[in-house]
């Protein structure tokens, strides 16, 4: 219900229109799925909860750039939870080789959206910690 109210204030404003189309080109710049919730969580500030990018900011002012991140960060939270067992872990592969972090290192929950759900939170918390034990039996 909220992903459609949000989907039907893009089509009425066509400056959120233009912000959403910013905001996906950001998050497309990152390779995989996991890197996008990683790089999303990272624009929001954690004592405010609110969004920002520079480009954002300075384009559209930051009660848009807020609500566009937001918006771009469930999406990609929602993509990720579409994805099997074995594409999850194939992104999170392709994730720590690229990042060179490691399994051990990887901070996860706190990538989860505010307004997820109780029941999307659980799902990718068991999926990812499946796929991380076994990324670490390997």
């Amino acid at each position: 219900m909220v992903a459609g109210l949000l989907d039907l204030n893009l089509r009425t404003d066509p400056a959120q229109g233009r912000a959403s189309e910013v905001g996906r080109r950001i998050a497309a710049q990152i390779p995989n799925l996991f890197g996008r919730l990683v790089f999303l969580h990272s624009l929001r500030d954690t004592d405010s909860g609110r969004y920002s990018h520079p480009l954002l900011l300075e384009s559209f002012g930051p009660e848009v750039a807020d609500r566009t991140l937001h918006h771009t960060h469930h999406q990609a939270f929602m993509e990720w939870l579409r994805l099997s067992l074995a594409e999850q872990k194939e992104d999170v592969d392709d994730y720590l080789r690229m990042s060179g972090s490691d399994v051990y290192h990887l901070c996860y929950r706190e990538l989860v959206p505010v307004n997820a759900h109780q029941v999307e939170r659980q799902l990718y918390l068991t999926d990812l910690e499946v796929v991380l034990q076994l990324i670490s039996f390997e």
